[in-house]
């Protein structure tokens, strides 16, 4: 029965905090730390996991800032990995598929807020929107990414693509490696169904990009994901068999 009060909530809070960050867009006002744009976001990731029953648990919380930018490279199994990251990081934009742009109001205000949308199939578009982020993030924002491309079914973790890890070294700011456990019992792929829970959120140790060059890409992406992988093998005995790197042919940026 939870499952119609979620969608109920999130149907009101994005017809009254869409427009509010329409608005504010509309008349020029600038993103800044604790600004109406990230407040909003919060509120509206905040309420959602209210409404939805998530309590969370935040592992080493003095990784994040609001005025320092990172890069937060995160596993993905449910739509609630994001709605956990973003009802907690101070400060931050995300790199999400242009597929949700089209969704009415949540996708205008979106883009307004500085969510940075991306087409997978158009790898210098893709690029281009990289480059965007990796501003951001020089500018103090930090951005989230789910380099796996799309969610999984279980916790084990799936080759990466390289274009975040172009951003990263473009932006010189340091990766955070960012475990959530806990929400695919939440709301798995393929399900509507919302059911009450925790989720884990694990920042690891921070990963520096000073000095690394488009040529570093691959081993970045190599160490990042190993270390996600080790974690989450140590942590709740998930064992990742699959390489780090996506084959040749799904490699879309």
């Amino acid at each position: 029965m939870r499952t119609p009060f979620v969608i109920l909530g999130l149907l009101i809070l994005t017809a009254v905090l869409g427009p509010v960050v329409l608005v504010a867009a509309m008349f020029g006002v600038e993103e800044k730390p604790r600004g109406i744009y990230q407040r909003c976001m919060h509120m509206w990731c905040r309420a959602t996991l209210r409404i939805s029953g998530v309590r969370l648990d935040v592992h080493n919380p003095a990784r994040m800032s609001e005025t320092q930018g990172y890069v937060y490279i995160a596993n993905h199994v449910s739509w609630y990995d994001i709605f956990a990251l973003a009802s907690i990081i101070p400060r931050y934009t995300w790199i999400a598929k242009s597929e949700l742009r089209k969704i009415p109001v949540f996708g205008r205000a979106a883009e307004a807020a500085g969510i940075v949308f991306i087409d997978r199939d158009n790898r210098k578009a893709a690029l281009e929107s990289y480059k965007l982020a990796a501003q951001d993030v020089k500018r103090g924002r930090s951005v989230i990414i789910h380099p796996e491309g799309t969610r999984g079914r279980d916790y084990h973790l799936r080759p990466f693509k390289k274009g975040p890890f172009v951003l990263a070294i473009a932006s010189q700011a340091p990766v955070i490696p960012t475990l959530v456990y806990g929400t695919r019992e939440i709301m798995p792929k393929g399900s509507f169904r919302v059911r009450s829970g925790k989720v884990h959120i694990h920042f690891l140790e921070p990963v520096p990009t000073q000095g690394y060059t488009y040529e570093d890409r691959a081993r970045l992406m190599e160490t990042v994901w190993s270390r996600l992988a080790t974690e989450m093998e140590r942590l709740y005995t998930v064992h990742t068999s699959e390489h780090a790197v996506a084959p040749e042919g799904e490699r879309k940026q």
